[in-house]
């Protein structure tokens, strides 16, 4: 027995215990989370989407995603494995207003969270931005590249957008899995950083 491995010689040691960290999906109505999350996701992911009606013409401005028959009215839920022991919970939050109570519950616990922003409709982030800069919790902005919209630098989004110093922007295709993979694992690495620099140096 190989007393350091805790294992028979020449034997693998067994995998050690897999870390799950919770990610945070957010933005505006229409930015594409749902889509994200289903593109990452290595499980069925899980969706509550109901069909958008007449009752929410008034609050649902669909502007330039006329075309979206559907709204999340709770969270959508998908999970990825981004290596060997590490794999991350994706909790997709609502994108209306008059779903933000859930918010609180949503992000307890959660490591960071990605914001996706349509640069056609770039306000729709604020609510985000400022719910996590208020609440510390670390992230970044993902522009989600639609065909039919502008192009922008991630310079200029932060600037647009007012970001803290050190936010990052970052651009992607929500429906692409690699694209939305690679988000997910700046995020960490972002989040990461951030919890280095406020956990004090022991003295001595």
């Amino acid at each position: 027995m190989n007393a350091a491995l805790g294992a028979p010689d020449g034997a693998a040691p067994a995998p050690g215990p897999e870390l799950t960290l919770k990610i945070l999906v957010a933005g505006g109505f229409g930015a594409g989370k749902t889509t994200l999350v289903g593109a990452v996701s290595e499980i069925r992911p899980l969706r509550t989407e109901e069909g958008l009606t007449e009752a929410g013409e008034a609050v649902d401005d669909t502007g330039p995603v006329g075309r979206k028959a559907t709204t999340t009215v709770a969270m959508d839920f998908g999970r990825i494995t981004i290596r060997q022991g590490l794999a991350l919970y994706l909790f997709g939050t609502p994108g209306q207003d008059r779903f933000w109570f859930l918010w609180d519950d949503l992000s307890e616990g959660a490591l960071g969270a990605v914001v996706l922003a349509d640069t056609r409709r770039l306000q729709d982030c604020f609510p985000a931005v400022d719910y996590f800069e208020r609440r510390s919790i670390p992230f970044l902005v993902a522009v989600n590249c639609f065909a039919e919209s502008r192009s922008y630098g991630a310079d200029e989004v932060a600037r647009a957008l007012d970001l803290d110093r050190g936010t990052p922007v970052v651009l992607c295709d929500a429906r692409d899995r690699d694209s939305g993979k690679e988000v997910l694992v700046r995020l960490v690495e972002h989040a990461g950083r951030r919890h280095s620099a406020r956990v004090p140096t022991p003295v001595g």
